[in-house]
């Protein structure tokens, strides 16, 4: 009711998804006494071993994965100088210039752009046996410009003209592009502001343009290291669904620093024991986390052990109270709309009135 000072407890049936009633505090006598009055309760999650001493507690997954995260980025945050020496070495001395064409306007202006983009598809509706007349309508074109396209063998062939060597308003600023890439800084937005600071007075859709070639080149120098919670981030999602660059980022890593290996595989076989329920495991899980050292796993696991049941019936029952989150945060939108007049009788009605 008052956030660092009061809750309550919301008590809700999993089947309906519906919130029950509110409890004006959390203590397990409260608690205790409303299961008392309301006989038939087989599922509950904590408290219940006073009124309802036959329901079987089960712990909730959501919370459990949180808590492995958590120990998960603690390990990995005291392996952080790992990171740099890594993404250090993978950083060429100098960046790579970007890829040219051959061609007198590269690509990366606007107007060559244009001008390959139309080309290939005139020449590609011509393949398909459209003529230049049906050419025309399609693409909304004059004649003369579907004439010059088609007669043209390649698009660089139409770059002629007093423009085509003209000089633009980034060139005097591409030295420090570079030199601004190779320290790291890979973000088009934050080089351009930058350049602007030195006089650039073009816009952002320029820099971005000439940046693209740096981002596909094979050569192009990593980014800055990963921060832990990013590396964590890669550790806890299940690998089929790790995009292909980060996945392979993370193979670096763990080539280098050998020490998060272990942890790897320890968070990737309990989110096995998660998502599918295999609580019938979780003992020889936590035997394989006790002998290696790990001590942030090791504290998740003593926090395991104090409420093994639970946490087993948890990871074995199709039952989770994940649901109360999505209604913890409904209570708090309602308490919002409310004005600060939230007390509990009329929080409680509307509560239970919605639903």
């Amino acid at each position: 009711m008052r956030k660092g000072r009061g809750y309550g407890t919301v008590l809700v049936d999993v089947e309906t998804r519906r919130p029950v009633d509110l409890l004006p505090d959390r203590e397990a006598g409260t608690v205790a006494a409303w299961l008392a009055e309301h006989p038939g309760i087989e599922v509950f999650a904590e408290g219940a071993s006073i009124g309802a001493p036959t329901a079987v507690q089960v712990a909730d997954r959501f919370h459990l994965w949180r808590n492995l995260s958590e120990a998960a980025e603690r390990y990995v945050s005291r392996h952080r100088s790992c990171l740099r020496a890594t993404f250090a070495e993978s950083v060429p001395e100098e960046a790579p210039a970007p890829a040219e064409s051959g061609s007198p306007w590269p690509a990366g202006r606007r107007f060559a752009d244009r001008t390959r983009a139309k080309h290939a598809t005139v020449h590609a509706l011509l393949a398909a046996g459209h003529s230049r007349r049906s050419i025309q309508r399609q693409l909304g074109m004059t004649y003369r410009t579907v004439q010059r396209l088609a007669d043209a063998t390649r698009p660089e062939d139409l770059f002629q003209g007093q423009w085509q060597n003209r000089r633009t308003k980034l060139d005097d600023f591409k030295p420090y592009l570079h030199e601004r890439w190779t320290e790291g800084c890979t973000n088009a937005w934050t080089l351009w502001e930058e350049i602007r600071t030195h006089g650039y007075t073009g816009g952002y859709g320029a820099v971005r343009a000439y940046l693209q070639p740096f981002r596909t080149s094979p050569t192009a120098p990593a980014a800055r290291p990963p921060s832990p919670r990013t590396l964590t981030g890669w550790i806890l999602t299940h690998p089929d669904t790790l995009p292909e660059g980060e996945r392979l980022k993370l193979k670096s890593v763990l080539a280098d620093c050998p020490e998060p290996n272990a942890l790897t595989g320890h968070v990737r076989v309990f989110g096995k024991i998660l998502t599918q329920l295999q609580g019938d495991q979780l003992p020889q899980w936590i035997k394989a986390v006790r002998v290696d050292d790990l001590p942030s796993l090791h504290a998740f696991v003593n926090g395991l052990e104090r409420d093994l049941a639970a946490v087993t019936a948890g990871l074995t029952l199709p039952w989770s109270s994940g649901v109360v989150e999505g209604h913890v945060n409904r209570i708090k939108m309602l308490k919002r709309q409310m004005y600060g007049r939230t007390g509990f009788s009329l929080l409680r009605k509307r509560v239970l009135l919605a639903s």
